[in-house]
């Protein structure tokens, strides 16, 4: 099925699951992750993997950059308000995340984290098993806020996003000689894969039932790593792609796995892959003018820091763009990509 025909499927979904009374289709969202999700928590850490200035932001709510690493709504906004929220998930170190903002449930992402508890530590960011204290912080203060039994409702029955692993390939991995030297690509992957089950368990532990789990997108399309990778060639770079692919089989082998170990455990793996692809390699079939080159500077490189208000080149129209900075997709890109994800995530709303 085509990405124009998953959209129609999403369209239909969300209107024959809208309830009339107009509220969410779950209590709560629950985000952990890396930057593709961060809402800001980065934003809140000693570190320069940070998006809290512009140009980032400016096509988001009152033109101001919150600390996503984007020009506007990341796919998990989207996510929310298809699926009934009128706000998002607060960053959850943000002085947002107080009294009752926390009933929509929290954001726990950071950007440059990933499965690899070192990609973290070596960007002074969130590692998962610190964003899972920071859940069972969380936890405590939703008791406070809804009572015990109420507080439990909501965690069984609220979705728990998880986005992660492309900053521990790209910004770790393949420029770290400590280990592309020690690990192959293959072993490297297994790792980050044993450290995706632990956490789905530990997950599963505290009370999630309703999980999503995103793959790897196609590593080697970003127009950074076609920059720093790919050699003379303006093509995408195929060992990039190669070990994406290689990771997204193993992750659904394993989340198949837990899915039947785990009782009444709902785990959907989120395909992000194949449809990130599709705009890449034919942007012009959903209105896109560009996807080689990035919005942000000369698109070639520029993220976090590097994309500044003084960056020369910034594109005006970022809507004609697949992706915003080296990294991560445009607004309008994660708009398709939220919507392609709806069909294969509704079970989680359901």
């Amino acid at each position: 099925m085509g990405i124009s025909n998953l959209l129609w499927v999403s369209s239909l979904l969300v209107t024959m699951l809208c309830v009339s009374n107009g509220q969410p289709l779950v209590p709560a969202l629950f985000i952990f992750g890396d930057s593709v999700v961060d809402a800001g928590n980065n934003n809140h850490l000693y570190t320069i993997i940070k998006a809290n200035f512009p140009p980032y932001g400016r096509d988001f709510i009152h033109h101001e950059p919150t600390g996503r690493f984007c020009n506007g709504k990341l796919a998990s906004d989207f996510t929310a308000e298809n699926i009934g929220f009128t706000s998002y998930p607060p960053a959850y170190l943000s002085i947002e995340a107080t009294g009752r903002h926390l009933l929509v449930g929290a954001n726990f992402a950071s950007g440059s984290s990933g499965y690899y508890e070192g990609t973290a530590k070596l960007y002074h960011t969130i590692p998962l098993s610190k964003q899972l204290e920071y859940y069972k912080e969380y936890q405590k203060k939703l008791v406070q806020i809804a009572g015990k039994a109420n507080a439990s409702s909501i965690i069984s029955g609220s979705i728990h996003l998880l986005s992660s692993g492309s900053s521990d390939f790209l910004q770790n991995y393949y420029i770290n000689p400590l280990l592309y030297k020690v690990y192959t690509t293959d072993q490297f992957s297994d790792i980050l894969i044993q450290s995706y089950s632990t956490f789905v368990q530990e997950l599963y532990g505290l009370g999630a039932r309703r999980i999503g789990v995103a793959t790897l997108p196609p590593l080697g399309c970003l127009p950074a790593a076609i920059t720093v990778f790919g050699g003379d060639s303006n093509e995408c770079v195929a060992k990039l792609n190669k070990a994406a692919i290689s990771f997204n089989y193993k992750l659904n082998f394993t989340s198949q796995k837990l899915q039947a170990k785990l009782s009444n455990l709902t785990l959907v793996v989120l395909d992000i892959y194949h449809p990130l692809y599709d705009l890449v390699t034919k942007p012009a079939d959903f209105g896109f003018a560009e996807a080689r080159r990035a919005c942000c500077g000369t698109g070639l490189l520029e993220t976090s820091v590097l994309c500044n208000a003084e960056s020369p080149g910034t594109c005006k129209n970022a809507s004609e763009y697949v992706f915003w900075d080296g990294f991560h997709p445009t607004e309008a890109a994660n708009k398709i990509l939220s919507d392609d994800l709806l069909a294969s995530g509704i079970a989680l709303a359901s």
